[in-house]
């Protein structure tokens, strides 16, 4: 572009919004990250419950010094997730209404020992 136009690197740059340190130097592919991803990944397919943390921490002991966020990157950019687990749902059962205590003290369904009431309110 700037030989088409006749403009300065700085100003193509600055044009496209791009610095010039990136125009002038292309991206490398790290070897460590291939790596890193490969056995991310098979360790994904391993153990299908373990999330990037878990893996992280199994990888620890091969990479010492990788970092947690590397990790989650890589695993992210392989569209690697845990699954949600369906909801169990319980079985559709018939509500009891709760009854009425019948006796002083009285509570639900446990059998107490006979006191009698002397004239006092029952309690709700």
């Amino acid at each position: 572009m700037s030989s088409e136009h006749h403009l300065s690197e700085r100003r193509v740059c600055c044009i496209n919004g791009l610095s010039r340190d990136s125009y002038r130097h292309a991206p490398q592919q790290d070897a460590l990250n291939t790596e890193l991803h490969g056995k991310i990944v098979e360790i994904a397919h391993v153990r299908r419950r373990f999330g990037y943390r878990r893996v992280h921490d199994l990888l620890h002991p091969a990479f010492p010094g990788i970092n947690h966020k590397r990790v989650y990157r890589l695993y992210s950019q392989a569209n690697l997730a845990v699954r949600k687990r369906k909801k169990v749902r319980r079985a559709a059962t018939e509500r009891v209404p709760l009854q009425r205590a019948t006796r002083v003290n009285e509570v639900g369904g446990r059998a107490e020992p006979e006191v009698p009431d002397r004239g006092r309110r029952l309690q709700p």
